[in-house]
């Protein structure tokens, strides 16, 4: 029954939650290109300003999933549970707010130099988030879908590969480095851009579920 809900409800309503899970999305992509784009061409004078930029988006992002758990509220019929819905909007929330983190805590820090294991986080992340959409992009398919899974599999990959980098540039830091304050910064800054790949995986991951509930 819940099945052929799916499809009467994308037909009754203009509202689409599949479509609004991509939107949410969108967001988190956006915001995973500036911050790679900010800090490959690292300018200290202009960093205030990309944080502004990228918390304009962020707010975008909240209004949007605010909007969506209004309108939650307000439907009899849903196409997939509401804990569902509740769940995966918010952990692709996560993702932006996780994005957004990093840049916060580089200008907090007052960081004027970016290690280049910054930049190999960053291009992951901007994977990370376009897998994640493009997984999400399916999901309202995902029956007859050749490639959803695929990408699950892939930001669960990018996210291991996340995992190794974390290591292998925390190491690097106490190997290079036995200044505290330094050791003490850096080290927040790549658990931030470790969190962001955590929070990719964690979304993907309730897309499988989702899949699985509705099989």
């Amino acid at each position: 029954m819940r099945k052929e809900l799916i499809k009467i409800m994308a037909k009754k309503n203009e509202y689409n939650y599949f479509d609004q899970f991509v939107k949410l999305e969108d967001y988190s992509c956006k915001c995973a290109e500036i911050l790679h784009e900010t800090l490959s061409n690292f300018k200290t004078e202009t960093l205030g300003d990309k944080l502004k930029e990228i918390h304009k988006i962020e707010h975008s992002a909240d209004l949007a999933k605010h909007d969506m758990m209004n309108r939650l509220a307000s439907e009899f019929i849903t196409p997939i549970e509401r804990e569902d819905i509740m769940s995966l909007s918010q952990k692709i929330d996560d993702i932006t707010d996780a994005v957004e983190d990093v840049l916060i805590k580089i200008h907090m820090f007052n960081i004027s130099v970016i290690r280049p294991e910054v930049l190999e986080f960053t291009g992951l992340i901007v994977k990370c988030c376009e897998s994640l959409n493009l997984a999400l992009k399916e999901l309202y398919n995902f029956k007859k879908s050749d490639t959803l899974n695929d990408k699950v599999i892939e930001v669960n990959h990018l996210e291991e590969n996340g995992d190794v980098l974390y290591y292998d540039s925390v190491h690097e830091l106490f190997t290079q480095s036995k200044d505290p304050v330094e050791l003490l910064v850096w080290t927040e800054i790549f658990n931030r851009l470790e969190k962001c790949c955590d929070a990719c995986e964690s979304a993907a991951n309730d897309i499988e579920s989702i899949v699985m509930k509705n099989s």
